[in-house]
């Protein structure tokens, strides 16, 4: 499944891709930034709201590399939608992220169940689906 990059002005382009957070039935768009940097998936503690998540009921974290200053974070287990496909995964949630506009997909609850191939000159992220047996 291909997505094209998304554009922030002439000059920066980023691999940030639709997808569906969902929670108890409860379900909210939301984009985020494919990045093969991320430990694990960090989504803006607002979705939790809207999908009525109590963030610091879940297990408590640390992370720096987002905000550039150690914040708590805190994960929960929930599901993402990424085109037709639907996976469940343990994600993080952190109040500060929200200003880039976007969470972020890391190697674990992203790049465990998806190959990633970018590509900077089509300005597109190809994304095929991990082979569980082997």
């Amino acid at each position: 499944m291909k997505f094209p990059y998304k554009k922030y002005s002439t000059r920066i382009l980023r691999p940030v891709i639709p997808i569906k957070v969902i929670y108890n039935n409860i379900s909210v768009p939301y984009e985020i930034l494919v990045d093969s940097g991320a430990d694990f998936c960090v989504f803006d503690a607002e979705i939790a709201d809207i999908l009525e998540i109590d963030v610091e009921k879940g297990k408590k974290g640390e992370v720096a590399g987002v905000t550039g200053a150690n914040e708590p974070i805190y994960f929960h287990d929930l599901e993402i939608e990424v085109g037709s496909w639907r996976f469940k995964v343990k994600a993080a949630f952190l109040r500060k992220i929200g200003k880039f506009g976007y969470g972020i997909v890391g190697q674990k609850g992203f790049f465990d169940i998806f190959v990633v191939k970018f590509d900077l000159l089509k300005e597109e992220v190809d994304l095929k689906l991990r082979n569980k047996n082997k």
